[in-house]
């Protein structure tokens, strides 16, 4: 791919624009069926559903479903573009028929449409072969988790570390002063450019690994989904999962070095595997990574892949599953692990705020479920630490709560019962923990809105169920620290957003 001129970006968007190629109307042209097929890389129902004439139809075939399309379709979708299109390797002109090189693909959020520059999708009308070394992805599992993942306070600067094709930095946009990208691809450097031209947005792409584009520099968020597949010494490296670097080493050297390029406040959140060693606490391993350093940080594995498990995946996604040497590199792989002692791989998240306090720490795995967005789950666990930081559990009743606007209870037992054998609070948004309480504990959730404190509530409990008040706060103080810490009880004032 070449650098299309910038004078043909606006005639690109508004042939874009002209024919609605966007995610709810290609959707709705091709039908639930066909779009659930194209997530299996099957193309036909899409196909039969764009037979017809127009431009969105013929956008659909050109990059969606990357088959060749009559040039005279192409020319009225894209008029006066083909030629400069196909001079930078985005188009390639056979006799009457254009085939797309490059994905232009739709892509948005509840707020806006935007557009995305990346190459192919890979195995789409045929077994995949082997990547290009520097392929560009397009919207992936990963960079939706992420966007999901980060939290969306305006912020003066922030930094999309591996941006790839600009999916981060696109969201980062929407909220951010000043949004820099950075990638060592040339390649994807060149998408990621297109990408914010196409959408309109000034975006400060810069070439460079990890913190070097932006040595002495500071941000309020950085968003990162780096190379971070552990692979053997001597593998194919492939630029947008590969670091080159030994184990999981390069998601260390981020937390490591996250608190130099934060201001205080910012957060840095990174999507990452990590290697669970034979006999070792993970979290452990983990709690290294952050010695020292001054931020807050929620670690959370949400996935456990064993050997053989991580590198059928592997070898696939690269597209080595059919290769001749297919079993020598399977075993090669395992042996490395087994000679590091890698008896598992963690996948999850981490969120780091940088802090003048001393940092809190937390480590969990959650394989139950999530409801995205993530982010305003991870905004609040940051107001809930610093409200909690300097308090003890008795001050904790002191204080006026309100339960989390989404919590439901559930409640369980035989009809006509005059008490419930089980009481479940559950959370409905982000990560939705679910806690069996007692009675006390349910009316202490139920009556926390904001007016009386968790003291007075249990006093009042202790009246009603006839117990002693000063036993009752003793014994629920802990209890009320677990519902904050968890999110069922939140603090009556709202947290404030950075400007």
């Amino acid at each position: 791919m070449q650098v299309i001129d910038e004078a043909y970006v606006p005639h690109l968007r508004a042939a874009l624009t002209r024919a609605g190629f966007t995610v709810d109307n290609v959707f709705a042209l091709i039908g639930e069926e066909a779009h659930h097929a194209l997530a299996r890389n099957q193309v036909a129902p899409a196909l039969r559903a764009t037979t017809g004439r127009g431009d969105l139809a013929t956008l659909v075939r050109q990059f969606a479903l990357q088959v060749p399309v009559d040039r005279r379709r192409v020319d009225a979708a894209l008029p006066d573009l083909v030629e400069p299109l196909a001079a930078a390797n985005m188009l390639q002109l056979s006799g009457d028929e254009v085939r797309a090189l490059v994905d232009i693909r739709p892509y948005g959020d509840e707020s806006h449409d935007w557009w995305i520059v990346c190459d192919s999708t890979p195995g789409l009308n045929g077994p995949q072969g082997v990547m290009n070394p520097e392929h560009v992805l397009g919207i992936s599992e990963a960079s939706s988790s992420l966007a999901q993942l980060t939290v969306r306070e305006p912020v003066g600067r922030a930094l999309d570390l591996g941006t790839g094709c600009g999916v981060q930095a696109l969201h980062l946009a929407q909220h951010s002063g000043i949004v820099v990208a950075t990638d060592v691809n040339p390649r994807a450097l060149q998408m990621a450019r297109l990408t914010a031209s196409l959408n309109e947005l000034d975006i400060d792409v810069r070439d460079g690994s990890l913190f070097d584009p932006v040595a002495g520099e500071k941000f309020d968020l950085i968003a990162t989904n780096p190379p971070f597949v552990i692979s053997p010494p001597g593998a194919d490296v492939l630029v947008y999962r590969d670091s080159g670097m030994p184990g999981d080493s390069v998601v260390r050297h981020l937390v490591e070095n996250a608190a130099t390029y934060l201001n205080d406040g910012g957060w840095c959140q990174i999507l990452a595997n990590w290697a669970h060693h034979d006999g070792r606490d993970w979290q452990a391993d983990l709690d290294e990574w952050f010695a020292g350093s001054p931020l807050d940080s929620w670690v959370l594995q949400r996935e456990l892949v064993d050997p053989s498990e991580y590198v059928e995946m592997w070898l696939a996604d690269a597209g080595l599953n059919t290769a001749p040497d297919y079993i020598q590199r399977y075993d090669a792989w395992l042996d490395w692990f087994a000679s590091e002692r890698i008896d598992a791989v963690g996948f999850g998240w981490l969120s780091m705020r940088r802090t003048d306090e001393a940092p809190t720490r937390l480590f969990e795995e959650w394989t139950g479920e999530i409801a995205p967005p993530i982010g305003p789950t991870v905004a609040a666990w940051g107001h809930r630490v610093d409200v909690m930081r300097h308090l003890e559990d008795t001050d904790l009743l002191d204080r006026a709560w309100k339960h989390a606007p989404d919590l439901v209870e559930e409640t369980r037992g035989p009809v006509g019962a005059e008490h419930p054998e089980s009481i479940v609070l559950r959370l409905q948004q982000g990560v939705r923990r679910a806690r069996q309480v007692d009675t006390v504990e349910a009316g202490l959730v139920s009556a926390s809105d904001g007016d009386l404190t968790a003291g007075q509530i249990l006093d009042a409990l202790a009246m009603l169920l006839e117990r002693d008040a000063g036993e009752l706060r003793s014994t629920y103080a802990l209890s009320v620290r677990q519902l904050v810490e968890d999110g069922f009880l939140l603090p009556h004032q709202p947290a404030k957003m950075r400007a």
